[in-house]
């Protein structure tokens, strides 16, 4: 573990430091040049394996919603974005592909797909952004309406992340009880179901079994409904609630990584007589870096102690969160490039890895500057009252 310091802060008990000490030492030896070059393989063998060694159980824990622990989750997405950022994401995404299922499912429901999903047998995914509707969900235009035995699913959703490879999806769509964000419902959508299909995937800077989805009448039996129809948006904001911590934490992660390959850079690049270490404008750049590191794992951490110890609503605090970390870990990880100067953005370096891994994380779960109007909401709703 790069600085395990941080694991004597008051936000977390010693189950959560005798975890993150397993992980490290697991991740450190089972988590060597992850192969971007068939990146579907890639996630289907790193689920697998994060199942097999009982790393998925504390994103699919066996207790239902009521076992989630964010904090525990926040530490697995920092230690695996630091060693390698798709098994960051194979975690990531087992969690809030299943986390809406155990919040608002069926206990059959629950029975029938959680456990595959905790041994890495089923891959999980969360539907919700369209080509029109990300941030904005209220937008959405996907359907769902009642038929005989279930519900017809009719529309388009994008950016999906195991797109392609989930068996299977969280879909959101609107039923139409009220305008709005209040209009939808949230569903389970087994990989198999007749009208469903992948519409084509989407490559990115950092690969990652992304996707657009079809939905053409596909229809699912009402047990597949999750909580009751309206509920949709109450179910995808307690699941981001959860998650959103955590985006800020595999940022927390790659900043980390980026950090530790600056420093071991700075303190033997020959430079002016000595290494650059020795210059001050290097140290200043490691300073900053430093404390952007440590403000991040602080804003983190509260928000995820927040949640597991107090039990309430944390969109504040998981906003501010998810906006610093993932803003600090994008300068920190520009100045470890340049710190590496050309060699930083040659293909293959570690810090050019992390520069694209990491531009993503401003974006998905609520771009930034959605984070700050959800911030600044919250500030004006406690001015007033």
């Amino acid at each position: 573990m790069a600085d395990p310091a941080f694991l004597d802060w008051p936000f977390f008990d010693d189950r959560h430091r005798d975890f993150a000490r397993r992980l490290e030492d697991w991740a450190a030896g089972a988590l060597g040049h992850v192969d971007h070059a068939d990146v579907d393989a890639a996630c289907r063998d790193l689920v697998a394996r994060l199942g097999a060694a009982g790393w998925l159980a504390a994103a699919v824990p066996e207790g239902g919603a009521a076992a989630l622990d964010a904090r525990m989750i926040c530490l697995a997405r920092d230690i695996l974005a630091r060693h390698a950022a798709l098994a960051d994401f194979a975690f990531a995404m087992q969690g809030l592909g299943t986390a809406s299922i155990a919040l608002a499912g069926s206990p059959a429901l629950q029975a029938r797909v959680l456990p595959g999903a905790r041994r890495g047998e089923r891959i999980a995914a969360f539907a919700l952004s369209e080509s029109e509707a990300g941030s904005d969900v209220a937008a959405m235009t996907t359907t769902a309406r009642r038929v005989a035995g279930g519900w017809r699913i009719d529309g388009e959703k994008t950016w999906i992340s195991n797109g392609g490879i989930a068996a299977q999806y969280v879909v959101f769509a609107r039923t139409g009880e009220a305008a709005g964000a209040r209009g939808l419902s949230a569903f389970v959508v087994e990989a198999d179901a007749p009208g469903f299909s992948v519409a084509g995937r989407i490559a990115t800077i950092a690969p990652h079994p992304l996707a657009t989805l079809r939905f053409d009448g596909c229809v699912v039996p009402d047990v597949n409904l999750l909580g009751a129809p309206g509920e949709g948006f109450k179910v995808a904001m307690r699941t981001l609630d959860i998650f959103r911590p955590s985006v800020g934490a595999a940022a927390l992660g790659l900043a980390r990584r980026a950090m530790d390959e600056a420093v071991a850079r700075a303190r033997v690049r020959r430079m002016f007589g000595g290494v650059l270490a020795d210059l001050q404008l290097t140290q200043a750049k490691l300073a900053d870096m430093a404390v952007a590191v440590d403000a991040s794992a602080l804003l983190v951490y509260r928000a995820a102690w927040t949640r597991d110890v107090l039990g309430r609503r944390i969109t504040r605090e998981a906003a501010m969160a998810k906006l610093f970390a993932t803003e600090a870990a994008q300068r920190v990880i520009d100045e470890a490039v340049q710190i590496f100067g050309g060699l930083g953005v040659a293909s293959g370096a570690t810090v050019e890895a992390l520069y694209r891994e990491v531009r993503a994380l401003r974006i998905y779960e609520g771009a930034s500057e959605v984070q700050k109007l959800i911030i600044a909401r919250d500030v004006l709703s406690q001015a007033g009252a």
